[in-house]
This record gives structure tokens, sequence and C-alpha cells, in this order.
């Protein structure tokens, strides 16, 4: 990657349905270029994909983060099964100290959240788990306007 894929990259990050012909404007190329430059990224695995960013506040939707204590001898890649047994799992990081690992959880509800704590705990790997729930967020891929 150089500079220009980078910034590409930045560009898609904030708005992953601008029309090709404005990213080129921006980065100082023309359209084919920064198609064949977007199409790379897509086939390299740089881009893994596009999504919708949703409100949640507006679908009344709780997110949470749980960290996640594994019990003595577990592979932290186990966690990556549970992550596609829960649909509520939206991300995981495996991380270095104390927990294990970080998940997000985007849930309907306090009741909802309780069930998917109870059954990531159930899996018989999990030692401990400390969640909290998220009353408030920013995300700079939200952030429009450049």
């Amino acid at each position: 990657m150089d500079a220009i894929d980078r910034e590409i990259v930045e560009i898609l990050r904030r708005n992953a349905r601008m029309p090709v012909s404005e990213i080129a404007r921006r980065v100082g190329l023309s359209g084919a270029p920064v198609a064949r430059r977007i199409e790379r990224l897509e086939t390299t695995g740089v881009i893994q994909g596009y999504v919708a960013i949703v409100n949640d506040a507006a679908t009344g939707d709780l997110d949470a983060f749980t960290e996640i204590r594994l019990t003595g001898g577990t592979d932290t890649r186990e966690i990556e099964e549970i992550a596609r047994r829960v649909p509520e799992v939206q991300q995981y990081y495996t991380i270095a100290g104390d927990p294990d690992a970080l998940v997000r959880f985007r849930v309907r509800n306090v009741d909802h959240l309780q069930q998917v704590v109870n059954a990531i705990r159930g899996t018989g790997i999990v030692a401990g788990t400390k969640t909290l729930i998220v009353m408030a967020a920013w995300d700079r891929a939200r952030v429009q306007g450049e």
C-alpha cells in the first residue's frame, strides 16, 4: 500500500458510497486508476466489505462490551467459535493481559444481554466476565463531511 491507497481507504472508511469520480478528484488521479486500486484493495483483503452503519439509538438496541477471562489452558482462538455461534456478537478481540478477550454485543435490551452473557458463561471455557453497557458512542467512521 502506498500513500494514495491509504488515502483511498480513509475516504472509504468515512463514506463507502462515495463515487469513484469523487475519490479520484480527492486523491488527484483519474477514475480508472482509482477503480483499479479499489479493486486491488478488495482482492488483497485490505477492504473486506462494505456495511451500513445503523444508528442503534433509533432501533432501540443496546451495545455492550464484555471482558472474558478464560479457564486455564484454554486457547484464545476458541473465542472465535463462541463468536460464530452467538449471533449477538458483533466483534471480538483477543488481547494481552487480563482479561483474555473483549467481545462487543448488540442486543435488544438488558434482559436479552443477560441471556447472552449467561450463554457465554455456560460454554465451559469462561472463568469470568465483566460487562459494560454503552451509554453513548462516537465512531470516526460515522463522521461525514470531509
